[in-house]
């Protein structure tokens, strides 16, 4: 029978002591003292940012164009993250205090991304607006976590790598302005009358039941045939019918806008999902808007608005 070699403390390679055993309880060492190993918080999390405004379209121009949906970065395993990429890797978090950003949506007609969302070291950027025509001058979409879409006379905005995708382009430059990115699928072209299709989403389970989310926001069009949106993208409006915005705590990018019918919409805010074991507690800042909900071992924590520290103890 092999022998099992037996230690009270265990050393580095230098002599430094790192742990022991000691009255049945494991210790570290942490330079001054021996004190109990650390628990770590297994923590998994959705952090979508703040979707892009939708363009506008003034006078005899090309409709506006579908504002792009915030960057969506997911760890829940098996899931996917924006951009086509794989789920990121769960977190060990010590306690402690991280910091929780709720983006907000960009504003339609304002040439206006949305803004970031924060969870810690993880950021997902802001949506890109979508492209149109103001009174005298086009302007161009940008890109984002998803990017807008193109209206006209401009290159197509690119989404943040695994976060989003690009906006459509417009080949024809005119009629349909194109759809917005989405954190699932590329903005659909604008292609003759109809608005280009805003960009699917992506769906997660983190909170017990599955929702998609940041979807890119539909093209405006000469008719009424606005680009059609999904996953909380707003759609686009035609000659005499309104723009959508984003749905709140989505991500989801603002339909464009066609002359008349009113301004483009507005994106939609972005939100943070934390799943932690049940064995931590988290205290939100002043500034946040959270709610949870204990689904089996873990309680699922969302906030919906705020800029501030929380901490898990």
């Amino acid at each position: 029978m092999a022998s099992v070699a037996k230690f009270d403390t265990w050393q580095a390679a230098d002599g430094t002591n790192v742990a022991r055993f000691n009255a049945g309880q494991l210790e570290v060492w942490d330079g001054s003292a021996w004190g109990s190993p650390v628990t770590v918080a297994v923590t998994d999390y959705l952090v979508i940012a703040g979707g892009g405004g939708g363009g506008e379209s003034v006078g005899p121009a090309a409709p506006g164009a579908g504002g792009g949906a915030g960057g969506y970065r997911c760890s829940v395993p098996g899931e996917d993250s924006g951009g086509g990429a794989s789920a990121e890797y769960t977190l060990a978090l010590q306690p402690g205090t991280y910091t929780v950003t709720v983006g907000a949506g960009g504003p339609g007609d304002a040439q206006s991304k949305g803004t970031d969302s924060v969870f810690g070291a993880i950021t997902s950027d802001a949506g890109g607006y979508g492209g149109g025509y103001n009174s005298s001058f086009y302007y161009a979409p940008t890109s984002g976590g998803s990017g807008g879409g193109r209206a006209i006379q401009a290159p197509v905005a690119s989404g943040t790598a695994g976060q989003g995708f690009a906006g459509g382009d417009n080949p024809s430059g005119t009629q349909g302005g194109a759809g917005g990115g989405g954190a699932g699928a590329v903005g659909g072209n604008g292609v003759g009358t109809p608005g280009g299709t805003g960009g699917a989403g992506v769906t997660s389970s983190i909170t017990g039941s599955s929702v998609g989310r940041a979807g890119g926001g539909g093209g405006g069009a000469d008719n009424n045939i606005g680009g059609t949106s999904s996953d909380g993208g707003g759609a686009g409006g035609g000659t005499t019918t309104s723009a959508g915005a984003g749905t709140a705590n989505t991500g989801g990018g603002g339909g464009a806008a066609k002359n008349a019918a009113g301004s483009g919409g507005n994106g939609g805010s972005g939100v943070v999902i934390l799943r932690i074991p049940n064995s931590f507690t988290v205290t939100k800042g002043a500034s946040h808007t959270m709610s949870s909900v204990v689904d089996g071992a873990e309680t699922v924590y969302i906030f919906t608005a705020g800029d501030d520290d929380i901490t898990i103890a």
